[in-house]
C-alpha cells in the first residue's frame, strides 16, 4: 500500500524545506507529479491504522500553516 500526500503551503506558514524535513523524518519521500510526497507501507494496513497515521501527519504539520490531503491506495490494485 502507498499513501500520497498533497500539501498546500501558506506564505504565512512554515518554509517548504522545513515541512519536507519533518515529513521525511516520518518516512515520506518527496515526489513530482500530482502529489508532493509518498509513503510506502511495509504491508497491507486497515483503515484505523491509516487514520492513526493521518493523525501523526497532522501533529507533525501543526502550527506550520499548511493544509494537506492524504490518500492511501492498494498498490497491487493500481499497478497492472
Amino acid at each position: 500500500m502507498k499513501s500520497y500526500l498533497m500539501v498546500w503551503f501558506s506564505s504565512e506558514g512554515g518554509r517548504p524545506s522545513e515541512i519536507t524535513r519533518r515529513l521525511m523524518s516520518m518516512g515520506f519521500k518527496p515526489i513530482q507529479g500530482a502529489y508532493d510526497y509518498m509513503y510506502e507501507w511495509d504491508s497491507s494496513v486497515d483503515v484505523n491504522e491509516i487514520l492513526r497515521f493521518g493523525d501523526r501527519v497532522q501533529m507533525t504539520l501543526a502550527e506550520l500553516g499548511v493544509m494537506f490531503r492524504l490518500e492511501t491506495v492498494d498498490a497491487s490494485v493500481t499497478s497492472n
